[in-house]
């Protein structure tokens, strides 16, 4: 029985969702037990699209359990702890899942959180969770819809994401329609109450390393009493707020327990956790072993041939916390991953590159902001730390080489930093001249350098006319035909790009850094 718990908890679903769209086929081998279901729900930062197509079981949506069989359709808000379970006797329930951000799909109202329309009226009435029966005709249309969306998803042939966007929304109307039309929401919240709650669950998965996390200082950040915020906590999700807050830290232990070599002193600091004895009793009864047992019992049931399971693991542990700016977990991270055997090059694009792509392309869509990109960049430079001295004892170049400065005459460097910073995260090793740089030096170092672009940048008017010289300087030199230039900065434009015969202008850091590589593959 404690080895049957023991192997539950080790399956668990990771909390964090790392890519735009994700489809995944879901075997529910757990059996639901009500004592301890709560501590194996886990929750999304996207919304859930969840069809069952085999066996019967259990799915548990904040304290709400339905049970459930193949043609059941359930659809998930962010944020929400559910889980799927399997029942004593009964046929192995499997899950087809699909998990996507509307904004990234969607446009006009179906986007919009705050509309009727928001995901084509699937959210009605209050509605976290909705739920249907489908039909077979209805069943066969959506199982149709999946198997399109995942031979996009693998295949990635030309325009496959327009492809995907078609598929997704008629999969929403089709949902929509059926459940608008006949069956009732699984669990329904009021709205100003769900603001609340979703704040209470984003807060506790973004910030529950923190030991002074409280939820008075919750209470104080959305404007109600410490009493209103603790009954609409325990009312919906059947917890107190000091229970869920534990579970949580618990099931990181258990993860980094899992993936890292972290000391169990490590692991408390990482967690949020009081102190190790108390770790020891918390953690004894939440799994039933100690620490030391668990992480044995776990290397001797999963051996080696699930080195390539751990090692995925933790990859997507360093985009995530490189997302968050997790700066010290991303290199304790990337040792990990080192100390597992994982080639250098590896964990350079499936880890940090692919945290710092992400938060590229929210910078570029304004859905993050300059602090956001600093701290994710900061991250990444502590990760590069401990990773660099591996490639280059590997052998892995960089996807090009790029020199940057502010132009001659101009002091300012926020924007220069910025788009050095985006530019490492695409892979292109920078040099990086600083400001008050003169046309001779900037093409004298693309020489010396070997660079494959010179990027220019200037805020003030009166210093543009230096790019001038710049794009000269090159011809002057004979190197205007291997070396590209690049512009950018507040007064400069596409016109004044073309008129000095530079080869690209970009707007913002993260267009300038996707231009660069496109223009390195391209040499």
């Amino acid at each position: 029985m404690n080895d049957l718990k023991n192997e539950r908890r080790r399956s668990l679903p990771s909390v964090a969702e790392r890519d735009l769209l994700s489809y995944d086929l879901l075997s529910c081998i757990e059996p639901y037990d009500p004592d301890t279901v709560s501590e194996q729900l886990y929750a999304s930062h996207q919304i859930e699209i969840a069809l069952v197509t085999e066996g019967r079981g259990i799915h548990q949506s904040l304290n709400q359990a339905v049970p459930c069989k193949a043609g059941d359709v359930y659809i998930v808000s962010p944020e929400v702890p559910h889980g799927y379970f399997a029942l004593s006797g009964a046929e192995p329930m499997t899950v087809r899942r699909l998990r996507f951000d509307p904004l990234d799909w969607f446009d006009g109202e179906a986007a919009e959180k705050e509309s009727a329309r928001y995901c084509y009226g699937v959210f009605r009435d209050g509605a976290v969770v909705s739920y249907a029966m489908l039909n077979a005709e209805t069943e066969l249309k959506i199982k149709t819809l999946y198997d399109a969306i995942s031979l996009e998803l693998r295949e990635r042939e030309e325009d496959w994401s327009d492809a995907v966007r078609a598929h997704l929304r008629l999969t929403m109307i089709a949902i929509g329609r059926y459940v608008n039309g006949a069956i009732k929401a699984s669990v329904t919240i009021p709205p100003k109450e769900w603001r609340i709650l979703r704040t209470v669950l984003q807060t506790v998965a973004e910030r529950f390393p923190e030991s002074d996390l409280t939820l008075e200082g919750i209470a104080e950040r959305v404007y109600v009493s410490k009493s209103y915020l603790s009954r609409i906590f325990q009312r919906y999700t059947g917890k107190h707020f000091s229970e869920y807050l534990r579970s949580v830290r618990l099931k990181h232990a258990c993860v980094l327990l899992r993936t890292t070599a972290l000391t169990v002193e490590e692991i408390v600091r990482a967690c949020g956790l009081k102190d190790v004895p108390s770790f020891y009793r918390s953690f004894h009864a939440y799994t039933e072993v100690t620490p030391t047992q668990f992480r044995n019992q776990y290397s001797r049931n999963y051996g080696e041939n699930q080195k390539g399971d751990k090692i995925m693991i933790v990859l997507s542990e360093i985009s995530e916390n490189l997302q968050r700016g997790k700066a010290k977990l991303v290199k304790e991270m990337v040792q990990t991953a080192l100390d597992e055997g994982c080639d250098p090059e590896r964990i350079l694009n499936e880890g940090l590159l692919s945290g710092m792509n992400v938060i590229g392309e929210k910078f570029k869509n304004n859905e993050v902001y300059v602090p956001e990109v600093l701290v994710a960049a900061r991250a990444m430079n502590m990760g590069m730390q401990v990773l660099k001295p591996a490639l280059l004892g590997s052998g892995v170049k960089a996807n090009g080489r790029v020199c940057i400065g502010t132009v001659q005459g101009d002091l300012h460097d926020i924007g220069k930093n910025l788009v050095r910073m985006m530019l490492e995260g695409k892979g292109l090793e920078v040099v990086d001249l600083g400001v008050d740089v003169a046309p001779e030096t900037f093409v004298q170092t693309a020489i010396e350098q070997n660079c494959n672009i010179i990027c220019c940048s200037a805020l003030l008017t009166t210093t543009m006319g230096v790019m001038r010289d710049v794009v000269k300087a090159a011809e002057d030199a004979g190197v205007r035909d291997r070396v590209k230039i690049m512009v950018g900065g507040a007064p400069v434009t596409e016109a004044f790009c073309r008129e000095i015969g530079a080869d690209v202008y970009t707007s913002d850091a993260a267009s300038a850094a996707d231009a660069a590589l496109a223009l390195c593959r391209e040499a």
